[in-house]
């Protein structure tokens, strides 16, 4: 297996099991889940907004070191 794809594996299974362990202290109103998951939505928006960039930064500069060596 790609060693990317196992870390991805990894981290996916991560998320799984901590929106599982949120959801059940939410169910047996341990936390109050309203204002946990706006800020977790928020914050992960910002997460998703920033690596975007990042992948975006460097597609194209991957892109351009290509074009130059051909």
């Amino acid at each position: 297996m790609n060693p990317v794809k196992k870390v991805i594996a990894y981290f996916l299974s991560g998320l799984v099991l901590i929106f599982a362990i949120i959801a059940i202290l939410g169910i047996w109103d341990i936390i109050d889940l309203e204002n946990l998951l706006s800020k977790m939505f928020k914050s992960m928006m910002v997460i998703l907004a920033a690596s975007a960039v990042i992948v975006f930064i460097f597609a194209i500069l991957i892109r351009d070191h290509q074009q130059d060596n051909d």
